[in-house]
């Protein structure tokens, strides 16, 4: 069977494994979108480099083939998306997912409800790195992201046992990343 780890849980590992670093244990809000340990998750903060694709040549985007000069890259406090476009980012935290932990992530509201989505695959068990986090707008207008603050929760299943074969036994070729890391085949 398969459970949803709580703050307790999240907490103790955060402390004893480094599973999450930097490491905020209480909700932090005070005129931000808030992030830090929430009672069944963890809310994970956007670092201040992004990636915003640039439809300059009118390219296809073809994840088997991507081209780097698709991206414009900005460090900064916040980060204007372009109307129906998206941006590449980083957590300011660094993972450190257990053997036997699978870890999905789901948008903060305060940016859905701005039709900002922000979309992040399944952090599998043994894995670690920065995530890289994708915003998308989905609106006609240009929409703002803001460095620093909460971007996503991050939820933690514990599965029923170690699987045969993890992340870091497969040799994926995202492990240990760092920075804004862009799609590869």
């Amino acid at each position: 069977e398969m459970s949803v780890l709580s703050d307790r849980w999240i907490k103790k590992m955060a402390f004893e494994k480094e599973m999450i670093k930097p490491f905020i244990e209480k909700q932090k809000a005070s005129n931000n979108i808030s992030y830090g340990l929430s009672s069944f998750g963890y809310d994970a903060r956007v670092s201040n480099e992004f990636k915003i694709f640039t439809d300059v040549d009118s390219a296809v985007v073809d994840p088997k083939n991507f081209k780097k000069n698709s991206f414009v890259s900005r460090t900064s406090k916040e980060c204007i998306i372009p109307p129906n476009s998206f941006a590449l980012a980083s957590t300011v935290e660094y993972f450190k997912i257990p053997k036997d932990v699978l870890v999905i992530c789901l948008g903060k509201s305060t940016y859905a409800r701005c039709g900002i989505i922000v979309n992040v695959t399944p952090l599998e068990p043994g894995w670690e790195g920065h995530v890289t986090l994708e915003f998308s707008n989905t609106t006609p207008s240009p929409a703002k992201i803001y460095a620093y603050e909460g971007a996503a929760q991050f939820i933690f299943l514990q599965g029923n046992e170690e699987p045969e074969i993890n992340y870091a036994q497969r040799n994926g070729k995202y492990m240990k990343q760092t920075g804004v890391t862009l799609p590869k085949v």
